[in-house]
């Protein structure tokens, strides 16, 4: 390091880590961590005392806010009006703080939206009367005063706080490398706590546990974590709290009379609304808010019908929207020796309680001061009355009488100026009656001073009664119930949905489209130029439609979300992402354990259950595995496995005819052969398979190629019947020109 004409020239590496780390601890020590002695940060603190020093207390008038946030600017925190001013209506804001620390009058902000108050030229504000403890005993010798920022004024530098008010109200911040969140507490369980650590030094956190068993927040929202979780984050200093909505059923209806902590109702119904929009919530009608000053929550919420299910439609939306929310505890505040850290309840309580006996005795002490003072004046005053006739002549013949009475008397300067100022209407008899009572009191405060000083006893017995009164004064009952809950569950889709019957109607060009009812005759339809019908399935709205397109893969999609087929439907490609080139040939759709044929044009196929064909991706799932050169045919139903054959052939008008139960069950592969097909010949596609059919006894199989369809009955198809695997038997010459095998009941 080197300097030249005044300039000192730093590595900007050293400079940058120096400047960083102080500009951390400034913001972690003077803006978001607050003090466990008065749990306020520097603005809150400044905002606090310059409205004390305005007069603002809780019995004065309001006066506006901007009165107040200029006097903290330009006395004490030279920052933002925005900032400053948010800091103060927070402060105000009962949804806020629990034990709110300023009166507001004016547009405060709302549950609903806390930060639309109106700008502080509008809105007045003074002390409200739980602020009076901290700033109660600020002039009694209490706390360190220290310059303030341009060193024309002084302010303190904690408040003297007769509660523990970090724990009270809480608070949040964000620091550099750290944060805090402190949820608020209930008065009176505090006050409790620490009455039974003065009384028991070596408390665990069981015992405390007993008096404080949660925070408590300003909302009668439910506090549903476990206890023995609670017990853990008081232990440690960290964990999280979850609350739930408090409902009630009216009739038909459910009524949502409590929301958790600074949750919005105007979102909890956008929430709901948006899942009644998506139709991920049928189980819902209507909503309503019918919130007012007399109700300051109340959201209504209608069932569909009175078949819903209450409590698992609340569950559900418990799961899935802010009704029910944890929130981040991190016990991080400042403690006694100026240091940032995670502290657990029990650790605070008692650091707590060594500030107020600190205060106590900083207060007592200067009380001490003050008496001493007094009395030695009243010792003065009584050599008045004692040698009044000398004084008086002293007074009127010396020309500096105030060394001749120190002198005669023995008297300290300052009793000789409390001599000279007395007025002579204060030297009747009845004067010096008044100052020896005077001095009476003030002997026995001074005693009652000194013993409690001295005795540790002493003094946590009026440190209990100082608690005691406060709790009294400012205390209340607990506003959020701590009742243990089991975990919200969303309910399933398929549980949400309305089961109604629907037919997934699938075209040629891969169009698809969902029609209620089973009734209907797709082939009725109308369909784009150039677009046909291609494959229909039939299932319900809460089940997953399925794809199979012509490289073996399955594509699913809900039900429920498929087009109505009032109109042509939509193209599967906007929804799927199936391989380049690849068609999509057939749909399935059922129950899950509905059983399909699925085979490729190659000869090979396998059963397989519908459950093994959903999947999640839109790129689909791989399950036919065609051999290369070949296709994937359409996917047939099969109604009983023991009691039904396949009908396979060829496009050279092989037809072969096997048992259904010969075919494997498989989740997914190539499959096994199902009729004969020379290798050679798949590659150059001179000969493969047709189509499939799958049929019973009591169905005629009809062959449609280019002419009128041929008839095969049961007597005549019996005669194509062989093993799994064979060539087949040729048909007719005049039906081998095979499109595709249908089949019919007969009679």
């Amino acid at each position: 390091m080197a300097t030249a004409n005044n300039i000192e020239h730093i590595a900007l590496r050293e400079y940058a880590e120096k400047a960083y780390l102080d500009y951390s601890m400034y913001v972690i020590l003077d803006r978001a961590l607050p003090h466990i002695g008065d749990g306020l940060k520097p603005v809150q603190r400044r905002i606090i005392y310059a409205m004390s020093e305005l007069g603002l207390k809780s019995v004065s008038k309001f006066k506006k806010s901007a009165r107040t946030v200029g006097d903290v600017l330009g006395k004490f925190h030279p920052h933002g009006d925005m900032a400053c001013y948010e800091a103060l209506v927070l402060m105000a804001q009962p949804f806020s703080y629990r034990y709110p620390l300023i009166e507001g009058q004016g547009n405060f902000g709302s549950p609903d939206d806390p930060k639309s108050f109106a700008a502080m030229r509008y809105t007045e504000s003074r002390l409200s009367a739980y602020a009076d403890s901290l700033l109660a005993e600020l002039e009694e010798g209490t706390v360190d005063w220290v310059p303030n920022f341009d060193g024309t004024l002084r302010e303190p530098a904690l408040l003297p706080a007769r509660l523990p008010n970090v724990l009270l109200n809480g608070t949040t911040g964000i620091a550099v490398g750290m944060a805090t969140d402190i949820p608020p507490h209930n008065l009176r369980e505090l006050v409790n706590a620490l009455i039974h650590i003065l009384d028991n030094p070596d408390a665990t956190p069981g015992d405390i546990f007993k008096h404080v068993p949660g925070p408590d927040y300003p909302t009668e929202a439910e506090i549903i974590t476990p206890k023995s979780e609670i017990r853990d984050i008081y232990r440690t200093g960290n964990g999280a709290i979850r609350m739930r909505a408090v409902y009630t059923q009216e009739e038909d209806e459910i009524v949502i009379t409590a929301l958790p902590y600074q949750v919005s109702g105007a979102k909890i119904l956008e929430q709901i609304a948006q899942q009644m929009q998506d139709k991920k919530l049928p189980l819902v009608s209507d909503l309503r808010d019918e919130s007012d000053h007399e109700n300051p929550t109340r959201l209504v919420i209608v069932p569909r019908s009175n078949r819903v299910d209450i409590a698992a439609l609340m569950d559900h939306l418990f799961a899935t929207t802010d009704l029910e929310r944890s929130y981040r505890v991190n016990l991080n505040m400042i403690g006694l020796n100026g240091r940032p850290q995670v502290k657990g309840l029990v650790q605070i309580l008692n650091e707590w309680l060594e500030y107020r006996i600190a205060t106590v005795k900083r207060r007592l002490n200067h009380r001490l001061d003050a008496i001493n003072h007094r009395l030695h004046i009243l010792e003065g005053l009584i050599i008045v009355y004692l040698n009044l006739d000398e004084i008086i002549r002293i007074i009127r013949k010396e020309d500096e009488p105030k060394p001749v009475l120190m002198k005669r008397y023995k008297l300290s300067e300052e009793q000789a100026d409390a001599i000279l100022d007395t007025k002579l209407r204060h030297l009747a008899k009845l004067e010096e009656m008044q100052i020896r009572r005077e001095q009476d009191t003030l002997s026995k405060e001074r005693d009652e001073i000194e013993k409690t000083l001295a005795s540790s006893a002493r003094m946590k017995k009026l440190i209990r009664q100082e608690l005691s009164v406060s709790a009294e004064k400012y205390g209340d009952k607990r506003k959020s119930p701590i009742i243990e809950r089991k975990e919200a569950q969303a309910m399933k889709e398929t549980e949400i949905l309305p089961t109604e019957p629907l037919t997934v109607i699938l075209s040629s060009k891969g169009w698809v489209r969902a029609a209620k009812g089973h009734e209907i005759d797709p082939t009725s339809l109308s369909y784009k130029a150039g677009d046909e019908f291609l494959s229909s399935a039939a299932g319900r709205s809460n089940q997953p439609a399925v794809f199979l397109d012509s490289t073996g893969r399955a594509y699913s999609l809900p039900a429920h979300t498929l087009p109505s087929a009032r109109g042509q439907g939509e193209p599967l490609t906007g929804k799927l992402n199936p391989p380049p080139g690849a068609e999509f040939i057939g749909s399935l759709f059922g129950e899950p354990e509905q059983l399909y044929v699925l085979a490729s044009d190659a000869g090979y196929g396998f059963i397989v259950k519908l459950a093994d064909l959903y999947g999640k991706n839109r790129a689909g799932k791989a399950v036919l595995s065609p051999p290369k050169g070949s296709r994937a045919l359409t996917p047939k139903l099969i109604t009983d496995i023991e009691k039904e054959y396949v009908a396979i052939v060829s496009n050279i008008g092989n037809l072969l005819i096997f048992p259904l139960k010969e075919l494997p069950a498989l989740a997914k592969g190539k499959g096994n052969k199902m009729i004969s097909i020379p290798g050679s010949k798949v590659v150059s596609r001179e000969e493969f398979v047709k189509d499939i059919a799958i049929v019973n006894e009591k169905q005629n199989i009809l062959i449609i190629g280019e002419g009128k369809p041929f008839t095969l009955k049961p007597s005549d198809w019996k005669n194509f019947i062989g093993a799994r695997a064979h060539r087949g038997h040729k048909l007719p010459r005049g039906c081998r020109s095979v499109g595709k095998l249908r089949v019919e009941n007969t009679g």
